[in-house]
């Protein structure tokens, strides 16, 4: 995929962080992304992952905003990397109307719960915190379109990954993709769980 494809909100923001060209990681992605299927997306710094997925999300919500329930959950590691997260995703929304949220534990959960009811379309959240959410019934994920683990090694680690493997229990079928720069045995056993059609492109 070209960024010619890409929807006028997405050309703008390119043009404004003066990004030219997709990477040939970025070619092989942004159409499968588009596409709805599970991915493994595997690469090195500097691939252009996360950027990657930042268009790509954007293309699958329209670069809009859309009633109240969130299209998309993003899991990260902790706090910092959720911020530095929705830092990334505003450089490239910020003439947009999407509403991008972080959910994470240093937070009072109560102001969260009503933050997400109140409406949000990207939520960027640690996976105790979107347990706990899940359990309060605080999120509603009848609307979700894209399910992302962002950077996604810290799951190899046994206090993350049992948090993780009961998010799909709450969650009806959407687009699953895992972004990490290599594909460690403990990712890939999610096969077993909810990426049983995934499929995996490396830069």
């Amino acid at each position: 995929m070209s960024f010619k494809k890409l929807n006028p909100e997405i050309k703008e923001a390119l043009i404004t962080n003066e990004i030219e060209t997709p990477t040939s990681f970025q070619k092989r992605l942004l159409p499968k992304i588009k596409s709805g299927i599970d991915i493994y997306g595997i690469g090195k710094k500097g691939a252009g992952k996360t950027t990657a997925m930042i268009i790509g999300t954007m293309q699958i919500l329209g670069s809009r905003s859309f009633e109240d329930a969130p299209r998309a959950l993003i899991l990260v590691k902790d706090k910092q990397a959720a911020i530095d997260l929705k830092d990334a995703f505003l450089e490239f929304t910020r003439r947009t109307d999407l509403r991008i949220y972080t959910a994470y534990e240093e937070h009072d959960i109560d102001t969260e719960k009503e933050d997400i009811y109140i409406g949000q379309d990207i939520v960027i959240v640690t996976p105790k915190r979107l347990n706990k959410l899940f359990f309060l019934n605080a999120i509603n994920v009848t609307q979700l379109k894209l399910f992302v683990i962002e950077d996604a090694e810290f799951v190899i680690k046994a206090k993350y990954y049992n948090d993780v493997i009961r998010v799909p229990e709450s969650i009806e079928k959407c687009q699953f993709l895992i972004l990490a720069e290599e594909l460690y045995p403990k990712l890939k056993r999610l096969d077993d769980l909810f990426m049983a059609n995934a499929i995996t492109i490396k830069a």
